[in-house]
């Protein structure tokens, strides 16, 4: 190295024959790509197999029925109100005079939907429904190839009469 103005001029080192072939990094790169071959894998075969999620995980929404099979909500829209996202819309409808069925109050959600893309699972509208109506479950919402398919309405939300789904993990408390 010697000195030339103020500045430093650097010369490299000749390389040696073997260095010039390249050998020692292209054997280095195989020991790498060997060592990974046995490591165990960080993916997993989905849908054969699935991740374990902890307790607390918020999935897919469910509307709840009572024990006659009725509809909990009343269409009284706290939980659209309480969503950051706005991803929650209902039109309400008022029950005829005489008419039994599905609805357990006078008002029912005649349109109930939510977006799943603008939905970010903070659960503030479980916890806003007085009736405990909607539910975040464990389940993972389905994959779909259009952005259309994304708004769920009563048909994927209300639960079926014959299927319950189980929500007691997700019992809400309180304390005052």
């Amino acid at each position: 190295m010697q000195l030339t103005n103020r500045s430093k001029v650097v010369t490299k080192p000749e390389m040696t024959f073997v260095e010039k072939l390249y050998l020692p990094a292209i054997f280095s790169g195989l020991g790498i790509t060997i060592k990974h071959l046995f490591k165990k894998k960080a993916t997993l075969k989905y849908p054969e197999q699935t991740r374990q999620f902890a307790p607390v995980y918020r999935g897919m929404h469910v509307l709840k029925r009572d024990e006659q099979g009725r509809e909990n909500c009343t269409a009284c829209g706290l939980c659209a109100v309480s969503c950051p996202a706005e991803a929650i819309t209902m039109d309400a409808a008022e029950r005829k005079k005489g008419e039994e069925g599905l609805y357990r109050e006078e008002k029912y959600a005649a349109r109930y939907e939510i977006n799943m893309l603008r939905c970010i699972y903070c659960g503030l509208c479980e916890e806003a429904c007085p009736k405990d109506a909607i539910y975040l479950t464990d389940r993972i919402v389905p994959s779909e190839y259009s952005r259309g398919e994304f708004v769920f309405g009563k048909d994927v939300l209300v639960e079926k009469v014959d299927q319950r789904i189980d929500v007691s993990k997700r019992k809400k408390t309180y304390t005052i």
